[in-house]
């Protein structure tokens, strides 16, 4: 048996704000993974996290975690507008990178990252923790197996209602803050994964003052009359389920559906819900899928590919012009 099918991954994490700390919670109860080094621009908050979550070293600079020799893997976390730039900088110092979705501000940088990972030949993948969870990959069979037949219509919505801080990441327009990028990648990512990619799109969205998105409600639509109807907003809590309406029967992954959840079928005039009994937030599954890619030295998730990501990109990049919305970055 090779040294390598059992090598522990050595991380590094470059932003160290709310899901870095979700992330690096569930690192710590990943076997074959070890949080070595943390980054971030303010050294007594990286200090405060390493020594939270048991990483050997902090840094004030994201370059010089990059250049460490003695790190594996590294997962940004950073603000959307900067996912670009940091992606680069590990992949130029060979490092494998995870980068948080969305997996950065246009298909544009989305090519850019990928070429480099290309030249660079490592490893390169967007970490939408959504697509490696149980309760998710059991729905994404269950459609594909069609035992109710094929999806007629998908609902899929996420929102809630943050404190109104202009200051925050999420209300900034220069870091894509807004719904749509935030959090409306998921109900898109859901249509997407299932149903392909739409022949066109209607949206509309509301915005705040200073620009930024505050809602967008969307249709996918597809062949055969079937539509995705696609919600985000940072106006209001909602139900945030994904509703697979099928020729036989619904498959509903409860709320909230993004994460670790619950999924409930309903056919033959009966429900049964499935409970997936998580033990963590639900971001192992994706590094133990990432951190064996590194283990067998492989460039690109045969789950989360490179082409996946793109189309992704392409689709936010599509709402975004029916909308009227522009980051102005490199655009």
């Amino acid at each position: 048996m090779k040294p390598a099918e059992h090598k522990t991954i050595k991380w590094g994490i470059i932003g160290l704000g709310k899901i870095a700390n979700k992330f690096a919670s569930d690192l710590l109860k990943t076997k074959g993974a070890k949080l070595y080094a943390v980054a971030s621009r303010d050294l007594e908050k990286a200090n405060s996290f390493a020594t939270q979550y048991n990483a050997t070293l902090a840094y004030d600079s994201y370059k010089d975690l990059a250049k460490n020799p003695n790190i594996d893997a590294v997962y940004i976390a950073t603000p959307h507008s900067f996912h670009k730039e940091h992606a680069i900088l590990c992949m130029s110092h060979g490092k494998a990178v995870l980068c948080e979705k969305p997996f950065a501000m246009n298909s544009q940088e989305v090519e850019e990252m990928i070429a480099v990972a290309k030249e660079k030949n490592v490893l390169l993948m967007e970490a939408l923790w959504t697509y490696f969870l149980p309760h998710y990959q059991y729905v994404l069979n269950e459609l594909q197996s069609k035992r109710f037949g094929n999806i007629t219509k998908l609902e899929a919505d996420f929102g809630f209602k943050p404190n109104i801080d202009m200051t925050s990441r999420v209300f900034k327009k220069s870091l894509g803050g807004g719904s749509l990028l935030d959090i409306g990648i998921y109900p898109i990512f859901a249509a997407l994964s299932t149903l392909g990619q739409p022949i066109d799109i209607d949206a509309k969205a509301t915005f705040f003052d200073n620009g930024v998105d505050s809602s967008c409600n969307m249709i996918f639509n597809y062949n055969n009359g079937v539509k995705a109807f696609l919600r985000s907003t940072l106006l209001e809590q909602t139900t945030t389920e994904a509703i697979f309406h099928c020729e036989r029967g619904i498959i509903k992954i409860n709320s909230r559906f993004h994460e670790a959840s619950t999924v409930t079928l309903i056919y033959d005039g009966k429900e049964e819900t499935l409970d997936f009994n998580y033990k963590s937030i639900g971001y192992n599954f994706e590094v133990l899928h990432f951190n064996q890619l590194i283990r067998e030295s492989k460039t690109e998730s045969p789950i989360m590919t490179h082409e996946f990501s793109t189309t992704l990109m392409t689709l936010l990049d599509n709402v975004r012009h029916v909308i009227g919305l522009n980051y102005n970055i490199n655009e």
